[in-house]
């Protein structure tokens, strides 16, 4: 029994996830929100891309920083190499007084001083060296990984570019889908179309219009024919009734006076 349960929860679980996935899907679907989603999109890359031209400029600018030291490093190893060579020119010219006495050099102040400078140059000067000798290497690889993070950029801007461009795309080609499917749901009688209504009602609303527009003309037409009509029946009436008039005597005379109607003369009857 508790299995069946389970069954029947999970059944309902999936049944209400499966119309949740559809209605997502048939709102994803919808143009505008297709065409929301896409700007989403284009803005979330935009900001990404921006993020990584600023890691980028970061990059350029240590590599600014490298080169810079490293011309002062260059600076700092010639005259180290200059130092180093003043010191041993000296040492020669100390040794050189003492007439190739090397025990009388190596006690000489002067021999000594320039002895103890020419290791110390060379000492700085080896560790300048492999600073330098370093820093070459670094800005080696920074310039290799800034060039290839520049094409990369490129790439992206492209594809930023072509996202774009797909946005339009893929919104004329699902309302076109759309209108396709809605079409032939219509042709095989399994949807309505409301826009197919509303045509409908439009073209019966034209049509209306135009029929009482012609009821008005022919409505129109017909009081003027009655109105004819009535006068003729008006004319034909007052003609009868001259004639009758003038049968009777009631007519008027040639000039226009009324005829007077004359007492009927009484005829006397003789008493008999």
């Amino acid at each position: 029994m508790f299995g069946a349960l389970g069954r029947l929860f999970r059944s309902i679980g999936y049944l209400f996830t499966g119309k949740m996935d559809k209605a997502g899907e048939g709102l994803r679907s919808n143009p505008d929100v297709m065409k929301a989603n896409y700007d989403r999109i284009v803005r979330e890359k935009r900001s990404r891309i921006n993020t990584y031209k600023d890691a980028i400029a970061g990059m350029i600018a240590q590599e600014e920083s490298k080169k810079q030291r490293l011309t002062t490093l260059v600076g700092e190893i010639e005259k180290l190499e200059q130092l180093k060579a003043g010191a041993a020119a000296k040492a020669r010219k100390v040794a050189q007084s003492h007439g190739g006495d090397a025990e009388a050099v190596k006690k000489d102040t002067e021999y000594l001083k320039c002895s103890a400078a020419f290791k110390d140059f060379s000492s700085t000067l080896q560790e300048k060296q492999d600073r330098a000798a370093e820093i070459e290497a670094d800005l080696e690889q920074l310039v290799t990984n800034v060039a290839g993070h520049k094409t990369q950029i490129q790439s992206l801007m492209r594809e930023l570019d072509k996202l774009k461009e797909e946005k339009h795309d893929a919104v004329a080609d699902v309302m076109s889908a759309q209108e396709e499917k809605q079409l032939a749901d219509m042709m095989t009688g399994l949807a309505e179309d409301r826009t197919g209504e509303e045509l409908r009602e439009l073209r019966e609303l034209r049509n209306k219009a135009k029929a009482n527009a012609r009821i008005s003309r022919e409505v129109a037409g017909l009081d003027t024919q009655k109105a004819e009509d009535d006068f003729l029946a008006y004319a034909q009436a007052d003609a009868a009734e001259d004639e009758f008039d003038a049968l009777i005597g009631l007519s008027q005379e040639a000039d226009g006076a009324p005829a007077v109607n004359e007492a009927p003369v009484k005829t006397s009857i003789p008493e008999g």
